[in-house]
């Protein structure tokens, strides 16, 4: 077990793909008979997004807000093998070894802004996590949360610490707020942007942080294309957070003028 006990698990089962998502995650099964929707380490943005799924998901959990269990999984090569259809065979040979899932919310149904209203301290924990994260997808094209047993539910941070896919020009966005906050799905009832940001601040400590980082396997550290080591990336993650947090209040003022 890691610091945050993140458990891990086996794939037993492959059930299906999930097709409504860009990385063709699937819905699995694993050694402890519960299912989970697989995200693979050998889809298009590859560990980078599983890194960002991970940190994404633990700090949301931090600061209160619903998000399904992360696991690993790891994925053997048996399944490759049997499946027919050759870019979901690929996919299962790419990712052997170390991936991530999430618990999978059955009959969960897919949030609809003209539906469903978030009460105003949900929608701005959501609206004030991403602006630190920078992750660019939460739209009304792609809200990237569920409803399930009449709560909202996170899922989906994948698309966020883009910086990572150039480490040469990391650095650049340790000052940089987050303008796309403005396409964010629930930035309307976003009311409490002010009251959130203390809580943050208590909540998501120098500590909580390098647990998260620590958490992320070494393995989806190493990438031959990167300048930086692994340790170095952990670095980087750390003081990317840390400078959001720091600066807290212009992504709150930011967020309001959007608004």
């Amino acid at each position: 077990m890691n610091s945050l006990d993140i458990r891990t698990v086996n794939v037993v089962q492959y059930i299906k793909p999930l097709r409504e998502g860009g990385s063709l995650p699937a819905i699995v099964k694993a050694d402890d008979d519960f299912l989970y929707v697989l995200k693979f380490r050998g889809a298009g943005q590859g560990k980078k997004a599983l890194i960002a799924e991970l940190i994404g998901g633990e700090l949301a959990r931090t600061v209160g807000l619903k998000i399904p269990e992360l696991v690993f999984m790891n994925l053997d090569d048996s399944f490759s093998k049997t499946e027919p259809d050759e870019e979901i065979q690929d996919l299962l040979k790419f990712s052997v070894g170390l991936n991530l899932g999430l618990h999978f919310l059955s009959s969960a149904i897919t949030f609809d802004p003209l539906v469903t209203t978030v009460d105003a301290v949900t929608a701005s924990k959501v609206v004030l996590l991403d602006s630190i994260i920078s992750n660019i997808d939460r739209t009304v094209k792609n809200t990237n949360l569920l409803q399930w047993n009449n709560e909202l539910w996170v899922i989906d941070n994948g698309a966020s610490f883009y910086f990572h896919h150039n480490w040469a020009t990391w650095e650049n966005h340790l000052t940089r707020t987050f303008p796309l906050i403005k396409n964010h799905v629930l930035l309307t009832q976003a009311t409490q942007l002010d009251e959130v940001a203390k809580e943050f601040l208590q909540l998501i400590t120098k500590e909580k942080i390098a647990e998260i980082i620590q958490t992320i396997p070494e393995d989806w550290l190493a990438h031959e294309a990167d300048d930086l080591s692994p340790d170095e990336m952990r670095t980087a993650y750390t003081s990317y957070l840390e400078a959001k947090l720091a600066m807290i209040d212009s992504l709150v003022k930011e967020a309001e003028n959007a608004r």
